[in-house]
């Protein structure tokens, strides 16, 4: 249908058809309906005579799609026909199974021949690869001295043919391929190792000599230039490979003898030497001939250095910054570190005052990595590469280190060394000390009384120094008095199951200590830097060397004990003492128990503070006294002769311990002091109040001593003991 039909169509409007005055809700009348039959005839008409003009306009057009129709059918009709007669001849089924035979067959011998044609290409591109390779090792074997740079090319790019070291997935694999992976790794191989043999020919250390031979033009065998080989290795990506022997060689016979600055090797660059090969350059090694030791001289070393470098970037590395780069990173780690530990590790200053004098040095190792980094031997981005000057400016931080060193071994030798013995000189005032927060004073090792003035004089410091140096300080402090305790129970644990001096001198030496470290805070704490004020602590450590100490002591009062026991019940039991061999027995029993305690009273008096030694000896007398009296009680009956001779064997034991008893007695001169004291003993129920006045030459007092304390079963007195024991003796005789 044309446009004008459509518009025809389009343009039909029922309500145009109407009168005007009609709307869409009002009813139609008969006129109305009249007059719209007749408008729609006349549109109607309208509208056919247009369709009869457009068939005859397009009467062309439908006639030939009315022909092509009927071809078509035609041809179908003759196609379902072939088709019937097809169906017709197969109908059978044997004939059907050899038209699908003959059809599988065709599908086989096509699939044949593509995997034919496949195995041609592979076996095309297999002979291509084989061919390539064996290029290669015939310009390894016969041409590596003119083309050593093509050889390295191909050999990359039939790394990347054969996708040599990417990940494939499984069933990827093919068998040849991996033979041709082989085969270019043993080339690849082979190439390698010939490259570092051409290069450690051109460049010779000749140790016994004394010296580096660089001949760049050629090694004399195969005309091998380095820049080629240098190249070669490049592209292979093998260089860092390549260049480590010359590192670790220059490392070696180079670097470590000039490291030596008591007798340090110079280094003379000789160019163009005419010796019969085409040598470029020798670097001429020269031993220290003189008699005297040469010193610890930076600028020197730092020269000696600078010239080793730039003959390694203008002869070795021929100039190239990347490769001069791939050398530094192999050798510079290692020659920092020796340049560390051999001259700037001895050239931090020992003293506080001398720290101003360390920044010719800092200046000095600037300029020597500036001096590198010119010529790319170390990084000029990468702040790792700042070995030196990172180690330069923290100064403060290797000097606190290098005295927190020397404080500790200081420290340590002070314990290892001491015998716990007092000296027999004049230094035994040395180790006759105040103890802050009791009133008294002891004796104590010389170990801990040097260790302590090492305190002290490590506390001062920091006091004096800066923050970084101070909070160093501190924990050297700390971890010397931390030495104490974990060294010197392992070394004298043994000793404390006998009954020596050591073990008093550990419980004074603890003991002391832990009245120090309490006063280190009020000492030092207002004179510390405001930044370590908060975290500088001691008294943590004071607890556990207090406890200690009373570890120690009980562990000894224990040791005596048990020796005592040990000597009584040789007396077994006091039997029959009026017999000649039980006697004997028994007064070897007490002899003994009067040795131990004699013993015990010539260690425990010069060194113990009098109010521990009142006690510990009461405790130990009170033992003493109490099983002499229970194995006496335990007798069944005992006659007035037997009575005698136990009463005897008492009276002479009391006698030998006369100055042992008189070592106990309420008034005494203090042996630190020379003062006269008096002690007053006053039991009150579970506790005991012991005062002690000290009386100055004009008779004043001047000080109380603190309040100690000890359960009921340690209130026994010497005098009360005695009595104690002569009256059970007594009493047995007169039953």
């Amino acid at each position: 249908m044309d446009s004008s039909a459509a518009a025809v169509f389009e343009s039909l409007d029922l309500g145009s058809l109407l009168p005007s005055t009609t709307t869409s809700t009002t009813p139609l009348s008969a006129p109305d309906l009249r007059l719209l039959i007749a408008n729609l005839d006349a549109h109607s008409s309208h509208i056919k005579s247009l369709i009869r003009h457009h068939l005859t306009t397009q009467l062309p057009h439908f006639s030939s799609l009315l022909s092509l129709s009927s071809s078509s059918l035609s041809q179908s009709s003759l196609l379902s026909h072939s088709l019937a007669s097809l169906l017709a001849l197969v109908d059978g089924s044997e004939v059907y199974d050899e038209i699908r035979e003959v059809v599988d067959e065709i599908r086989v011998r096509k699939r044949e021949l593509e995997e034919r044609r496949e195995e041609r290409e592979v076996m095309r591109v297999v002979v291509e690869m084989l061919g390539r390779l064996e290029e290669v090792r015939g310009m390894v074997r016969d041409e590596l001295g003119r083309r050593v740079v093509e050889a390295a090319v191909r050999v990359r790019e039939l790394k990347t043919a054969l996708r040599v070291g990417e990940e494939e997935e499984e069933g990827e694999s093919v068998v040849v391929f991996e033979f041709l992976r082989k085969e270019w790794g043993d080339c690849f191989d082979q190439i390698q190792e010939l490259l570092v043999e051409h290069l450690e020919r051109i460049v010779r250390f000749e140790v016994e000599h004394g010296r580096i031979r660089v001949c760049s033009g050629g090694s004399g065998v195969d005309g091998v230039e380095l820049r080629a080989v240098l190249e070669a290795m490049d592209v292979l990506d093998i260089l860092d490979y390549g260049l480590a022997r010359t590192a670790d060689s220059i490392i070696k016979h180079v670097i470590g003898p000039a490291m030596n600055l008591k007798a340090p090797a110079s280094f003379i660059v000789e160019a163009n030497e005419n010796s019969g090969e085409n040598c470029d350059a020798v670097l001429r090694i020269l031993p220290y001939l003189g008699s005297e030791i040469y010193g610890l001289d930076g600028e020197a070393l730092f020269s000696r250095m600078i010239t080793l470098v730039n003959f390694i970037f203008k002869h070795i590395c021929l100039e190239n910054g990347q490769w001069m780069r791939l050398f530094g990173k192999l050798t510079w780690p290692r020659m920092s570190d020796l340049i560390i530990s051999n001259f700037l590790n001895k050239v931090v200053p020992d003293d506080a005052s001398k720290l101003s004098d360390f920044r010719r040095i800092v200046s000095m190792s600037s300029e020597f990595e500036k001096a590198l980094k010119d010529i790319m031997f170390i990084s000029a981005s990468d702040k790792n590469d700042k070995r030196l000057s990172n180690f330069a400016d923290n100064v403060e931080t290797h000097f606190a280190l290098r005295k927190k060193i020397e404080i500790l071994a200081k420290a340590r030798k002070l314990i290892l060394q001491c015998d716990f013995t007092l000296p027999q000189d004049d230094r035994v005032s040395d180790c006759v000390v105040d103890l802050l927060f009791l009133s008294e004073k002891c004796v104590v090792s010389e170990a801990a009384s040097q260790l302590m003035k090492l305190v002290h004089h490590t506390l001062q410091d920091v006091c004096l120094s800066s923050p970084r140096v101070a909070l160093e300080f501190y924990h050297a402090a700390r971890d010397a008095l931390l030495f104490y305790e974990a060294i010197i129970l392992v070394k004298l644990d043994r000793q404390l199951d006998n009954i020596t001096l050591v073990a008093v001198l550990m419980h004074n030496d603890c003991l002391y200590l832990s009245q120090e470290i309490l006063g280190l805070a009020f000492e030092y704490r207002s004179h510390l830097p405001s930044c370590i004020k908060d975290h500088a602590v001691f008294v943590d450590m004071a607890p556990r060397l207090r406890l200690l100490a009373e570890e120690i002591l009980q562990r000894h009062i224990l040791t005596v004990d048990l020796k005592l026991k040990e000597a009584i019940d040789a007396a077994d039991g006091f039997q029959n003492t009026h017999l000649s061999k039980q006697y004997e027995s028994a007064k070897l029993s007490l002899d003994q128990v009067v040795f131990i305690l004699e013993k015990v009273h010539l260690i425990w008096e010069p060194v113990l503070m009098p109010s521990v030694y009142d006690s510990c000896m009461c405790m130990v007398l009170e033992s003493v006294f109490s099983r002499i009296s229970q194995d006496i009680l335990l007798l069944d009956d005992i006659a007035a002769e037997e009575t005698l001779e136990l009463q005897r064997l008492i009276q002479l034991m009391l006698e030998n311990l006369s100055s042992l008893l008189e070592s106990l007695s309420s008034v005494r001169v203090d042996r630190f002091t020379g003062y006269p004291s008096e002690v007053h003993h006053e039991s009150l129920g579970k506790w005991r109040t012991i005062n002690l006045w000290i009386y100055g030459n004009g008779g004043d007092r001047f000080h109380q001593s603190h309040i100690y304390r000890f359960t009921i079963t340690k209130r026994l007195l010497i005098e009360n003991t005695k009595c104690c024991a002569l009256g059970v003796v007594v009493a047995m005789g007169g039953g």
